[in-house]
This record gives C-alpha cells, sequence and structure tokens, in this order.
C-alpha cells in the first residue's frame, strides 16, 4: 500500500500532462499485474526491529521506505527501485536498481 501511496504522489507531482498520463498508465498496468499487500502485525514489527537496529547505529530511514522493505523481507519479494539508496541499508534485502 505504501508504494501505491508514492507512486499516486508521484502522479500528482508530474510536471507535464504527458508525464502524469504516462505515470497514471504505469500504476494501471501494475496494478493489473501485482496485488497490493497490506501491513500486518509481522510486518510492522520486523520494521520496527530493522528501524531500532539501524538507529542504534546512527541510520534513519524514511518510514514508506522501511515498510516498503519490512514487507518485501517478510514476504520474499525483491524491491525494484530507483532508490536503491535507501533500501540497501535494509539487511538481506534483495534491491535492484530500476
Amino acid at each position: 500500500m505504501i508504494t501505491l501511496i508514492e507512486l499516486a504522489h508521484g502522479i500528482e507531482r508530474a510536471n507535464s500532462a504527458e508525464r502524469r498520463s504516462s505515470r497514471q498508465r504505469f500504476l494501471n498496468e501494475l496494478m493489473k499485474e501485482i496485488s497490493a499487500e497490506s501491513v500486518t502485525a509481522a510486518i510492522a514489527l520486523r520494521a520496527g526491529r530493522i528501524d531500532g537496529s539501524l538507529q542504534a547505529q546512527g541510520v534513519r530511514i524514511a518510514l514508506g521506505d522501511l515498510l516498503i522493505g519490512a514487507t518485501a523481507l517478510e514476504l520474499g519479494y525483491v524491491v525494484v527501485t530507483h532508490n536503491v539508496r535507501h533500501f540497501r541499508m535494509i539487511p538481506n534485502l534483495d534491491v535492484r536498481q530500476l
């Protein structure tokens, strides 16, 4: 769900009608192919443990990225993103550059 929020945000911030339309088409296609996953108690607990561990080392990750990473770890998913920097800070997370 966090990814959907980020993608919808990006659509609204598009700097042209063409870019907005392209992003909307991408989101529509993505939603046809991939089901949205809810944040469960197990995901929330994993995110909390990751966040606590990272903050103890002086590292902070945005909540949205943290939840996406914890969801991927919990469900065995790969994260494919333009923002590899934040996700690579999450231990054992399989991250690929988009």
